[in-house]
């Protein structure tokens, strides 16, 4: 069944919600009827744009202001929507950010932090709701990865590295969970214009235009894949090129052209 139909009793979550991808999922996910819970760390924007979707549809939105690298957080989020008495029919676990340069250079912190948002985090709160999913017989978790989840990334290679993590784990789940009625859909764009790269420290001018895709563009096939509980999804035909060529190219040949891409 992947994600059901909306109801008074369900929620779905989208994770990274104050901008980008996070911010259109919870808009398209609405348009379709779904209440949302909104979860970022900057409530102001997140108070924004549940006060956009609540004018333009008839839903309700909750926003949960969390700093989801910690623990504590993460239990504080799930409890809250428990104790709403509602059941989470959809998670979109797509907070997450990226960092430039050469690892050993940067600061470990930050790197850290990645692996605590990009995989614990999303580790976490995927297993924490797929059970009772289960347990209904339907629902939809989509973890978004990226198109560098499909060969290392000199110049990213925290970065890369966690969201490998991301599509290896979400790509063996969606088989585990094959005649449950729950899916899990892996989402892997290209470059998008979105505050990321700014954060990251991406020079967006060294990727060609051509791979770009809007970040309404890829929350709308990541949705689509939710419904029809697709396993991956890469939007963009160059993207998807690219992502056949990172599997099998040889290492020593894309190597030296990615570090070249990134660090010189």
């Amino acid at each position: 069944m992947s994600l059901p139909v909306p109801s008074p009793e369900a929620v779905v979550v989208v994770t990274g919600a104050s901008s980008g991808i996070g911010a259109e999922l919870a808009r398209q996910l609405a348009a379709l009827g779904h209440d949302v819970a909104l979860v970022a760390r900057r409530e102001d924007r997140l108070q924004e744009l549940a006060e956009e979707i609540r004018a333009g549809h008839e839903v309700q939105v909750t926003v949960h202001a969390s700093d989801l690298r910690e623990r504590a957080a993460r239990e504080a989020l799930l409890g809250a929507i428990a104790s709403s008495g509602r059941h989470v029919a959809g998670l979109a676990n797509n907070a997450g950010y990226g960092s430039t340069g050469r690892a050993w250079e940067l600061d470990l912190e930050v790197e850290e932090g990645q692996i605590e948002l990009n995989i614990e985090a999303l580790h976490h709160l995927t297993l924490a709701v797929v059970p009772e999913m289960v347990r209904r017989r339907a629902g939809a978790v989509l973890n978004v990865a990226s198109g560098a989840a499909f060969q290392p990334m000199p110049g990213m290679a925290t970065y890369a590295a966690t969201k490998a993590f991301v599509q290896s784990f979400s790509e063996a789940l969606h088989a585990e969970l094959a005649g449950t009625g729950v899916s899990v859909t892996t989402l892997c764009p290209g470059p998008v214009d979105t505050e990321f790269t700014e954060v990251a420290g991406i020079d967006e001018s060294r990727f060609p235009g051509l791979l770009k895709v809007s970040a309404e563009e890829v929350a709308e096939q990541g949705v689509r894949g939710m419904l029809t509980g697709k396993r991956s999804v890469i939007p963009g035909t160059p993207n998807q090129a690219l992502a056949l060529a990172g599997r099998y190219t040889p290492r020593s040949v894309v190597l030296p052209v990615l570090k070249r891409q990134t660090l010189s």
